[in-house]
């Protein structure tokens, strides 16, 4: 049985990975090699795809960190579960949902949802 929770913690601690060569390790071992990516503001194909999204966000938001809200939920291959974005000690100023297609307990496909964006981001 897949580990939801621990899939959630993992995908949170990607986005905060700032090694790149470590970065891609959590890929590689996370995600399928077809994986795929997708919000309101962007989108990647592949583990390099993925890797150039989060290098921008972390360059673009270099204080920032993201964290886990509330718990993950899923059944199947589908799992649901909601992030912050902000810097540590404070209420994340960006918020949003995330939902995975899981393949062999690795994340196949994201489709990210933008719950919360202040004008000034």
């Amino acid at each position: 049985m897949t580990d939801i929770n621990n899939i959630a913690k993992g995908y949170i601690e990607l986005w905060n990975e700032r090694t790149p060569s470590r970065r891609r390790e959590m890929l590689a071992t996370t995600w399928t090699a077809d994986a795929t990516y997708v919000d309101p503001l962007m989108s990647g194909e592949g583990h390099e795809g993925v890797d150039a999204l989060i290098a921008g966000v972390q360059q673009r938001f270099p204080e920032f960190r993201f964290k886990l809200i509330g718990e993950p939920n899923g059944y199947g291959d589908r799992l649901r579960f909601c992030w912050g974005l902000g810097p540590d000690g404070v209420d994340s100023p960006i918020k949003g949902t995330d939902f995975a297609v899981l393949k062999d307990g690795r994340i196949q496909s994201i489709t990210g949802f933008l719950d919360q964006v202040p004008q000034s981001a």
